[in-house]
């Protein structure tokens, strides 16, 4: 097998991990736990399993990054406004509509970052960008409304929540870009979801929750938490070793579709014919910019 053919898979089977895990998080909301109970689970729980992950592979860089106070802002900026607000944004999402929609809904992002990315360095965007927000605004209209000017095809708070997952999903990847130059990914979020993980005990209610625990439920456990989070990050990470930042990120957009077949799948949801046009038109604007990357990237390799 070529470096790129393990690499592409390595990474296509992360965005369907993650497809699997929003689907995984729905089933246990619809099962009696609460998107704030589950987000601390899934941080704590997850958040544990990559610290160790990193602390078996190196415990120097693991005990040097622990001893870095210069980091430590940064740390809990990204752990609170990245990981712990997405987290709960995300799954209230799918509380409120389903898997596939709230996924679909937090691929808005990339919009968000080339905004940012053209205030920061006083450019103006390019006519694909450009037609890389036309698309994401009118897929988000098409998935919210069904084409109707007049009504939500989804609650407001459903509504509220897909969009505001897409922000905090762009300072999930904005606000740890030096900290994982530094560190490393695996180390660094697992770090920031342990720690986001603890601070939030008090504030979730999970010391009151119960859990009534069978095999379908232990599943959808192992679904967000051991498959939709610690493998589906290392399993990127290793495709994105092998076929670069920007293909990688191209590849694993496969996950809004894994999660309306899982969502369709496990959970019986329906969509209709304009939502899939809407979810095109989300999913071209994120293959337009990723390519506009690539090619950026072939360019300075090339000088």
């Amino acid at each position: 097998m070529t470096k790129t053919l393990k690499g592409t898979l390595f990474t296509v089977i992360a965005g369907i991990a993650w497809g699997l895990s929003g689907t995984s998080g729905q089933y246990l909301m619809v099962h009696g736990i609460s998107a704030l109970v589950l987000t601390n689970i899934r941080l704590i729980v997850a958040g544990l399993l990559l610290v160790l992950l990193s602390y078996i592979k190196s415990k120097e860089q693991f005990l040097a990054f622990l001893k870095d106070k210069s980091s430590l802002f940064s740390l809990l900026l990204f752990s609170l406004f990245g990981l712990f607000l997405n987290q709960l944004a995300y799954l209230s999402a799918i509380q409120e509509t389903n898997a596939g929609t709230a996924t679909v809904l937090q691929y808005v992002c990339p919009v968000g970052i080339l905004a940012y990315t053209c205030i920061k360095d006083k450019v103006a965007p390019t006519i694909a960008e450009i037609l890389s927000m036309i698309l994401a605004i009118g897929g988000t209209f098409l998935i919210a409304t069904h084409g109707q000017m007049d009504q939500l095809s989804m609650t407001p708070a459903g509504l509220f929540w897909g969009l505001f997952s897409a922000l905090t999903y762009a300072l999930y990847i904005i606000l740890p870009i030096k900290l994982i130059q530094k560190w490393g990914s695996i180390l660094v979020i697992g770090v920031g979801m342990t720690i986001s993980g603890f601070v939030a005990v008090p504030f979730t209610g999970i010391i009151g929750a119960s859990l009534l625990m069978s095999f379908d439920i232990f599943l959808a456990f192992a679904g967000i938490i051991l498959i939709g989070t610690v493998f589906a990050y290392t399993a990127f990470l290793k495709g994105a070793s092998l076929v670069g930042p920007v293909k990688s990120s191209l590849l694993a957009s496969i996950e809004p579709i894994s999660a309306v077949f899982f969502a369709f799948i496990i959970m019986g949801d329906i969509f209709y014919p304009v939502d899939f046009l809407g979810m095109a038109m989300i999913l071209l604007d994120v293959t337009i910019i990723s390519l506009k990357d690539l090619m950026l990237e072939k360019k300075h390799k090339s000088i």
